[in-house]
């Protein structure tokens, strides 16, 4: 598509005078070519339809074209970062003194204006075209036009810049709690048990404790039986694969949901990823009303600063989960589903943890989804092959997304109140709490997950999310956050309908 022409008629629309393209994705099922554009004006219904007639005249034979709008005005703050980050990116050695007080941003009506502070000798070290490169850049990622000039600092100033020195990590220790009503299986005799929430990292000889949610034995090519179980203490979920001793195998094959028993074991890397070996299993539960304590976090934002949610209304609600009503657990609670995508699968390694590349999610209130969180991040590093092949994402289309330290804000106060949903949802959890106690907001939420909800309630032949959107007729557009959130909402709801209630943690 030539996007340069596209643009050119979309800006003849006044909402949309400004306005950029940050996506664009093809359903392959439906032929169906969606423009995402954003804009920093007022738009109305007129605007919609003006943009929604000009995209169909710019997809392929045989495709139908949909848009989508959404409202974004850029801060100074946001500028600045974000012109000293790409200034960084592309001019590393004339950038090696450059503090982001080194920019200077003016907003203007048309988009703004902006000063970068440099000595002669970096200044000469620089491209002839290097600021028209810089603010190409910026009107391909922001809404307006950007324009830029050269300001002259000494060597003395230079040196004296303050440098960004990023602030010490705080570490919490684990939480703990009593062990009551022990009986010995494996005779491990564990007297207290960390949160479930709480295990990651190395840890030698931890033990959880906590309801079963998930019990199967499986055989090995061996034929060596052994058992995958998860337990919930309410905190979270936890599990691993337990061998059991031959004289502990009849005692381990009784073992049924519901059951509180301890799991004991190590936290081992892994393939470069942590994983729970259990060792021993036993019998025991925590205290009696036990309800898991918080932390001290920051307070809940008083506004959003740079992903604002939207209304979202899906028609089809009224009639894709059948007739049986939603228990009522499940109309007086309020969820968020969330999802998302990642340059890696590290999440328990401080030192090599991946990036946050997009985040997606949707809000359950009296058991409706009514209300959507989206937003891609910006990145430091470039993506790979696999991880662009998956997603569809690109590195330019994360250029002046928000950083991961606003949006995750962002994300904490709209998670308020809320019980937190996810497939496979302690994978993305420990992401978002990571991130999230860097900014000193912690995601203590109370949690579901629609992966071993699947498996207590469905016999399918794997409980991957298309697999499992595959048994309710559900189709979406898979490894997109957004996208994945919604479907496991929508599954969410289906599974509490079927069992008439909510998972026991």
């Amino acid at each position: 598509m030539r996007s340069e022409a596209y643009l050119k008629e979309i800006r003849k629309s006044i909402g949309l005078r400004h306005a950029v393209l940050k996506e664009l994705s093809l359903s392959q099922r439906d032929l169906l070519v969606t423009f995402r554009l954003v804009t920093d004006r007022s738009y109305t219904a007129e605007d919609v339809a003006y943009a929604a007639k000009v995209s169909e005249g710019f997809v392929p034979s045989g495709c139908r074209a949909a848009v989508e709008i959404k409202k974004s005005v850029p801060s100074e703050d946001g500028m600045r970062e974000l012109i000293a980050r790409l200034f960084r990116e592309k001019y590393p050695a004339e950038a090696a003194f450059l503090s982001d007080g080194d920019v200077q941003v003016r907003l203007t009506e048309e988009g703004g204006t902006f000063e970068i502070f440099l000595t002669e000798e970096e200044q000469r070290q620089l491209p002839d075209d290097a600021l028209l490169r810089l603010s190409s850049q910026l009107m391909r990622s922001v809404c307006g036009t950007w324009q830029g000039r050269l300001q002259t600092k000494t060597r003395e100033e230079a040196e004296l810049s303050p440098v960004e020195i990023p602030p010490a990590e705080e570490t919490y220790p684990p939480r703990t709690f009593r062990i009551c009503d022990y009986v010995p299986l494996d005779g491990a005799e564990p007297k207290t048990a960390v949160y479930c929430a709480d295990l990651a990292g190395e840890m030698k000889s931890v033990t959880v404790c906590g309801a079963i949610v998930f019990v199967e034995e499986k055989l090995t090519k061996n034929e060596k039986p052994y058992f995958r179980i998860t337990v919930s203490d309410g905190s979270g979920q936890a599990g691993g694969v337990y061998f059991p001793r031959k004289a502990y195998l009849e005692k381990a094959r009784g073992l049924k949901q519901g059951d509180f028993v301890c799991l004991t074991g190590d936290m081992e890397l892994f393939r470069e990823s942590y994983s729970f070996h259990v060792s021993r299993v036993d019998f025991g539960s925590p205290p009696k009303g036990f309800t898991p304590e918080g932390r001290p976090s920051r307070p809940v934002p008083a506004a959003y600063r740079v992903v604002f949610p939207e209304p979202l209304c899906d028609p089809s609600q009224a009639d894709v989960f059948g007739e049986k009503p939603l228990p009522k657990s499940v109309e007086t609670e309020k969820f968020v589903v969330f999802d998302l995508e990642t340059t890696g699968l590290n999440n328990t390694s401080a030192a090599a943890m991946d990036k946050i590349i997009e985040i997606g999610a949707a809000k359950i209130e009296g058991g409706v989804i009514c209300e959507k969180f989206s937003t891609l991040l910006s990145c430091p590093v470039k993506l790979s092959k696999e991880i662009i092949d998956i997603t569809g994402l690109t590195d330019d289309m994360l250029v002046g997304a928000p950083d991961v330290k606003d949006a995750i804000a962002d994300f904490f106060k709209f998670c308020d109140g809320c019980i937190l949903v996810g497939h496979n949802v302690q994978f993305d959890l420990k992401f978002v709490r990571f991130y999230g106690e860097k900014e000193g907001y912690l995601f203590d939420h109370k949690s579901y997950d629609t992966l071993t909800f699947s498996q207590e309630l469905l016999s399918l032949k794997n409980y991957k999310l298309n697999t499992v959107a595959d048994k309710f007729g559900f189709t979406f557009r898979h490894h997109r956050a957004f996208d994945d959130a919604f479907v496991t909402a929508k599954i969410f709801l289906e599974l509490a309908r079927m069992k008439g209630g909510l998972p026991e943690f």
